[in-house]
């Protein structure tokens, strides 16, 4: 029934038979197959000569890993639903009647203008204040950060203890006026036709269950990267199984990348025991150790819930750190390490955004699998692969080529300026270290000047080169 899944084992195979009703949660270091474990746990829950049996909707952030889990997904698993979040909630307010053609803003840069005109439109109200020259990257996260955790109202807002972003907190007195602006972005955004966007879905969602009372589409949910998901995404999907449902969250705190920073205990669950795996089964000794330097740098600090990884068995080849003369040094080194490699071995390309995938994609061309939203179908085996840090969560391969590691371009300029320094060291941190451990064999890092501070300094970690 598991095809040619690897099979479980010591205690993965806990998971298996983890209780087949109500909320389990499996926290696991990269690398200790989590993945996997989703599909197997997906695998018994659907069986239909078990009694638990009923339909199975297995959930992940990423279109692209949603892509490679339908390549792993047996194909005697009819009864198993793999999407992505968006996908799910789209389908059930449609069938509520709660969706229409083109009613979710999901253009970014038409929501940071209707927000931009509200703040604007906002402060004539006020007198002359800081707070309104922020960046509108803080605006517009702070709205996602207020849907994401389903605050509907001024006071609740107020009351709330976690605000804001790491070095962006917003003081009581504010809130009221950051309020206001969500409002006047929700009804600007309104007036054009759009009902959602992805950060409030949620919210919509997690309400339409409540008001539901017909029989679930699904008995069993599975959250796997669980950490991007928001808390009002898993209160809507808890409030989506029935009574003698289950829901179970396998998730890496360590890899959380998309501005949530909360532990999934947030989110409402009622697990009274969780599973923690820190076996890494992936990396060689070599990168997990690199991988478990950056976990343990200063901006990983305070993190709940964080899983620190036992170091694997496997011996390999320390991490090369290769300082080139010129960022088209570096990009000449990345193709010809990968073109060397690609026949006999799977080798991915990553990089911190689209701006940067592009300098690739235009060289290699259809020789080489992109990673990105719209790829419907996964070629396994040797090959280049090429995406941003986002687009290979989940995902591994033999070797692993990230250009582009100096001072100026990580953590992102942008990102501190907005944000500040403490936030965007956090954020691109988790980036990085998700990107790492994406190798199982093979690591090459590269930069030209001054190697960014989210790498660790021990140099007993790389083997240093100069080509």
């Amino acid at each position: 029934m598991t095809g040619n899944l690897p099979k479980p084992i010591k205690k993965q195979r806990e998971v298996l038979y983890m209780p087949s009703t109500g909320h389990s949660a499996v926290l696991g270091t990269a690398g200790s197959g989590k993945t996997t474990l989703a599909l197997y746990r997906a695998a018994y829950l659907s069986e239909p000569s078990m009694p638990h049996t009923g339909k199975t909707l297995l959930l992940t952030f990423n279109k692209a890993l949603v892509t490679y889990l339908k390549y792993l997904k047996p194909a005697e698993l009819r009864n198993v639903q793999i999407e992505t979040y968006h996908t799910f909630a789209r389908g059930y307010l449609n069938v509520r009647g709660k969706m229409r053609f083109n009613c979710i803003c999901s253009d970014p840069e038409e929501r940071k203008g209707y927000i931009s005109r509200v703040v604007k439109a906002v402060e004539t109200g006020y007198e002359p204040s800081k707070f309104f020259k922020r960046p509108i990257e803080f605006f517009m996260d702070e709205i996602q950060w207020i849907f994401s955790h389903g605050i509907t109202s001024s006071d609740e807002y107020v009351k709330v203890d976690r605000v804001g972003r790491i070095g962006t907190n917003l003081s009581r007195k504010l809130r009221p006026v950051m309020y206001e602006i969500l409002e006047k972005y929700v009804e600007l955004r309104n007036q054009t036709g759009n009902m959602y966007d992805w950060d409030d879905l949620a919210l919509h969602v997690r309400k339409e269950f409540e008001d539901d009372d017909s029989t679930r589409m699904y008995k069993h949910i599975i959250i796997d990267e669980g950490q991007d998901f928001s808390p009002e995404m898993i209160r809507s999907l808890a409030a989506a199984i029935p009574e003698d449902g289950s829901l179970s969250f396998f998730g890496d705190v360590a890899q959380q990348i998309y501005g949530q920073r909360m532990s999934w205990r947030s989110s409402g669950l009622n697990i009274p025991q969780q599973w923690l795996f820190k076996e890494n089964y992936r990396n060689t000794k070599q990168i997990a150790q690199l991988g478990l330097a950056i976990s343990q740098m200063p901006f990983f600090n305070d993190i709940p819930d964080l899983v620190e990884p036992t170091s694997p068995r496997a011996d390999g080849a320390l991490p090369t750190l290769a300082k080139c003369n010129s960022e088209t040094q570096q990009v000449e080194l990345a193709l010809k390490a990968a073109r060397n490699v690609s026949t006999t071995q799977s080798v991915a390309i990553l990089v911190k955004n689209r701006e940067q995938e592009k300098v690739f994609s235009s060289q290699l061309g259809a020789s080489a699998t992109r990673l990105h939203r719209d790829l419907r179908v996964w070629n396994d085996g040797p090959g280049i692969y090429h995406g941003t840090y986002h687009s290979a969560k989940g995902l591994e391969f033999d070797m692993v080529i990230i250009p582009f590691l100096d001072s100026e371009n990580l953590p992102d300029k942008d990102h501190v300026a907005s944000h500040g320094e403490e936030d965007a060291l956090t954020h691109d941190g988790r980036l990085l270290y998700v990107a790492v451990t994406r190798a199982k064999t093979n690591l090459i890092l590269l930069y030209s000047n001054e190697l960014t501070s989210l790498l660790p300094v021990d140099g007993n970690l790389y083997q240093e080169v100069r080509p």
